[in-house]
């Protein structure tokens, strides 16, 4: 038997509840609203997820499928690893624009630590953000960009737990933006480690 027709794509939907999710937040989020979004009636969400909840598995599915591909595509089109894991975390933090969205995927990473099956899928986007950026790293010690002596694993957790970090400082002083803060930061982080100072370097953001 055949399929039925789709006519608008489950990612597409899926890329509409993650915007919807930046701007309302847990409260907020709705198949009404996530239709809005994409043309749709609630009723056709409802046959393809079943549910608000069976959306956010989807979404929080599709999350860790995202999570496990970007990194080959971003380092296609850098030069060099360090590049690369910046271009890659900036890509990781692009959609929170404002602290307002911000605050709203915090909200729903509240939610993904005390539901199991939600947990279960963000510990899969940490554990596969942790191997991306230990592979860009130990790239980068391979291609002397780092220091031979670099201990490859406590700078992974390091950059992963700092560029978290800086996200919720950000969010409070509001200076600049989150991709901006994310690049200072990591800059700092690297910078002992790297043979000369990194030309990926940000300048562009004000200290004083």
């Amino acid at each position: 038997m055949a399929g039925r027709p789709r006519g608008v794509e489950d990612l597409v939907i899926l890329r509409a509840a993650a915007e919807v999710m930046g701007q309302v937040g847990p409260s907020g989020l709705t198949l009404a609203a996530v239709a809005r979004q994409v043309g749709l009636v609630p009723g056709t969400l409802v046959q393809r997820f079943g549910s608000k909840r069976g959306l956010m598995l989807a979404l929080a599915d599709q999350s860790v499928r995202d999570v496990d591909a970007l990194p080959g595509r971003v380092r296609e089109e850098q030069d060099a690893a360090l590049g690369a894991l910046t271009a890659l975390i900036a890509q990781w933090m692009a959609p929170m624009v404002t602290p307002e969205t911000f605050a709203n995927h915090l909200a729903f990473l509240c939610m993904d630590l005390t539901d199991p099956e939600l947990h279960e899928r963000a510990l899969a986007v940490h554990r596969a953000q942790h191997r991306s950026i230990g592979t860009l790293l130990a790239e980068a010690v391979s291609s002397g960009e780092l220091k031979a002596a670099t201990d490859v694993e406590a700078l992974t957790a390091t950059v992963q737990a700092v560029t978290a970090g800086v996200g919720l400082v950000w969010a409070l002083d509001r200076r600049g933006t989150l991709v901006e803060r994310v690049r200072h930061v990591l800059d700092a982080v690297l910078a002992p480690h790297a043979t000369a100072f990194p030309p990926y370097a940000s300048d562009d953001l004000e200290t004083t």
